[in-house]
């Protein structure tokens, strides 16, 4: 069984994620290294699962430093120096859980992930008795949040009088991002703000339609702005003063612009995924930079690319997919909660309509089209060739899927799903019903 997906290992407790494998993946990591850092949400299997891996650790001959519950940007955050495991499935609901890794700062890539499963796959026993590790007790939450604070303090105004509601949605933000915003200088309105691994305020995943009460909060009373997370809050969502979400390409353009305006560097560059808006195009153009794209789920691969392929003028200063963001300037893993910092500061300084009004919305649409997992190779290989000979106006990469991009600044994205049988097709036009339309019938006789 393949363990590792797009975010480490995830799935049902007793079933995908058990407290074997939790002690097998502990053990197999501590032959990477002689200290790890072990953090976990707040998911009512958590505890034990980091239990669990603690002993593989141990038993395997790394020394653990125990930090708790915190948010997994925190476990990122003290991973740096070291490596680092976190117990959490982020968004998934409470029967699921998970675990991911981290060194130096950075997720595990591939070719890492692959060791430990290998390891895993072929068991290992535990080192000799007098090589055990030991655990001890870390706080590092208090020193996480003092630092989100002082990185903010360089972007836009201090945020007094401005009101901010957060919906921590009983996840790990609770003790992170109210008490960040309230050190900044914010009037917070924390809803769901208590971590229960139940989640009874709402689902995990921050969506229009899980966000409701937020929305309704925002649009009803006094607040300035809405934001929500999800279970261990690296994701945001950003609400407007009238409820309504604001595009998650739209917050990633914002931010885009603005760390490259920033940029003393001869190459600025944001490293985003192919299903990201050109909107994020044009306003890190206007800002006198480029973008970089990189597969879903990998963004920390895209981020070393990116540093690699360039000059000595390249800095990606930003790197972002939908709902989530990496401040390279403050660390090279996603963190919501820097983003819900630096947003807040920089809505305080110009008011959010004014940071939204640049940037470009056109319509967008998805939709799926039902392939099996067998087929999907053969059918975008056709599509490879299909879709640019249907629109030769469009500039065509094939690298993650196939992406058209039209000189209006519309474009089509159609990959394979990395985890359900579907080929995805995304599309953003001011004609997307008919571009959608058109990608669609392609699609389904390349699968037929």
């Amino acid at each position: 069984m393949k363990l590792f997906g797009t975010a480490g290992v995830r799935g049902p407790v007793g079933q995908r994620v058990t407290p074997e494998l939790a002690l097998s993946v502990g053990r197999a990591a501590a032959a990477d290294g002689d200290e790890f850092v072990l953090g976990r949400d707040g998911r009512e299997t958590s505890q034990a699962l980091a239990a669990a891996v603690a002993a593989g650790l141990e038993s395997g001959g790394a020394t653990v430093r125990r930090i708790g519950q915190v948010p997994t940007p925190a476990l990122a955050c003290a991973s740096q120096g070291r490596r680092g495991v976190m117990i959490t499935a982020s968004h998934n609901p409470p029967t699921d859980n998970g675990l991911k890794l981290f060194v130096d700062g950075q997720e595990y890539s591939d070719d890492a992930e692959a060791r430990i499963e290998e390891r895993v796959a072929e068991g290992s026993d535990p080192v000799a008795w007098h090589a055990w590790g030991g655990a001890t007790d870390l706080d590092v939450l208090e020193r996480y949040r003092e630092a989100v604070a002082t990185y903010a303090e360089g972007f836009g105004a201090v945020p007094e009088g401005l009101t901010v509601a957060v919906d921590c949605g009983n996840g790990m933000a609770s003790v992170a991002t109210p008490q960040v915003l309230r050190a900044l200088g914010a009037d917070v309105r924390a809803l769901n703000a208590t971590v229960d691994g139940h989640f009874p305020g709402r689902e995990s995943k921050p969506t229009p339609e899980s966000l409701a009460d937020l929305r309704a909060f925002v649009a009803d009373g006094d607040a300035d702005l809405g934001i929500g997370h999800d279970g261990d809050a690296d994701r945001i969502v950003l609400v407007d003063e009238a409820g309504e979400i604001v595009h998650e390409d739209t917050v990633l353009a914002i931010l885009a612009e603005r760390y490259v305006r920033e940029s003393a560097a001869g190459d600025p560059v944001v490293v985003t995924t192919p299903n990201a808006s050109a909107r994020i195009d044009e306003r890190v153009e206007a800002a006198g930079g480029r973008v970089e794209r990189t597969a879903l789920g990998i963004l920390h691969e895209g981020l070393a690319t990116a540093r690699t392929d360039g000059t000595g003028e390249t800095e990606v200063v930003f790197a972002a997919e939908p709902w989530k963001h990496m401040h390279t300037g403050f660390g090279d893993w996603i963190d919501g909660v820097v983003s819900a910092a630096v947003l807040t500061r920089l809505v305080a300084a110009s008011g959010l309509d004014r940071l939204t009004e640049p940037v470009t919305e056109r319509p967008y649409r998805k939709e799926n089209v039902r392939c099996p997992e067998e087929a999907k190779a053969e059918a975008m290989a056709t599509l490879e060739t299909r879709l640019p000979e249907q629109f030769p106006e469009a500039s065509v990469e094939t690298e993650y899927g196939v992406r058209l991009a039209f000189p209006d600044a519309s474009w089509l994205l159609v990959r394979p799903s990395g985890t359900e049988p579907y080929i995805r097709i995304y599309a953003e036009s001011e004609d997307v019903d008919a571009l959608i339309s058109d990608a669609v019938a392609t699609v389904e006789r390349a699968v037929d």
